[in-house]
């Protein structure tokens, strides 16, 4: 019986991966090349006890993959798609928000400052999301928002969160169907701890509006990389 297993390469063909199907004995060899090498082929068809010439497909097929790489007289070593953290490194670049992002921390435009705050710590979060009486986005509301409309004004608690929050114009948003990568770069560049995802909403309403379906933030991606490599 032949068993294959199948490692994912970087290329697209009609919106998905191909899927290259390496057998057992192939995937033995890539192992013994990344723990061995630089070896040749003699060497790796004695460990495997087999011949030479048994081998030479599955050199041959794991050498045009760019698993394994040879030099004349120095033997074969690790190809640019047989080191370790390749396949990792593709399925980070692939994941989507929508595998990963948490449940939003939504308030009401019509929500005051003292019941947004309350909000803010029972929750523990950096931010809040507001939404329209459609549950449109509407803006969002952040601890400096609310810190600076407090700070010297008593009048503060009765205010409407939607007079201080960022509107939806000049939030950054991301989709369920963006990577991660997306959103960790939109997160580094504008300095925020977290992105509203969004898709788009039926509203009757002129304009875009979206609809909030979840929260990405910096620990929700520090966390995926640590169970990335905790399952090493």
């Amino acid at each position: 019986m032949t068993y294959y297993i199948q490692y994912q390469i970087a290329r697209k063909k009609k919106g998905g991966a191909f899927i290259i199907d390496l057998t057992a004995r192939q995937v033995e060899i890539l192992n013994i090349v990344q723990k061995h090498a630089p070896i040749t082929g003699d060497q790796i068809a004695e460990m495997l006890n087999l011949s030479k010439a048994t081998i030479r497909t599955d050199l041959s097929k794991l050498g045009i993959l760019n698993y394994i790489d040879a030099k004349p007289k120095v033997g074969y070593f690790v190809g640019k798609r047989g080191t370790p953290n390749r396949e990792e490194k593709f399925r980070l670049m692939q994941m989507k928000v929508g595998d990963l992002h948490g449940v939003p921390v939504i308030v009401r435009e019509t929500t005051t400052i003292q019941e947004a705050v309350v909000a803010l710590f029972l929750e523990n979060v950096s931010n809040l999301i507001v939404t329209d009486e459609e549950g449109n986005l509407a803006g969002v509301a952040s601890r400096k928002d609310l810190l600076k409309v407090t700070l010297g004004n008593p009048n503060a608690a009765t205010i409407p969160v939607s007079l201080v929050m960022t509107r939806q114009a000049n939030v950054v948003t991301v989709s369920p169907e963006d990577t991660v990568l997306e959103a960790a770069r939109k997160i580094i560049a504008r300095q925020i701890d977290s992105l509203p995802v969004v898709v788009p909403s039926n509203s009757d309403k002129p304009g875009e509006h979206w609809k909030v379906v979840g929260r990405i933030t910096k620990t929700n991606i520090i966390k995926m990389l640590l169970d990335m490599v905790a399952e090493d």
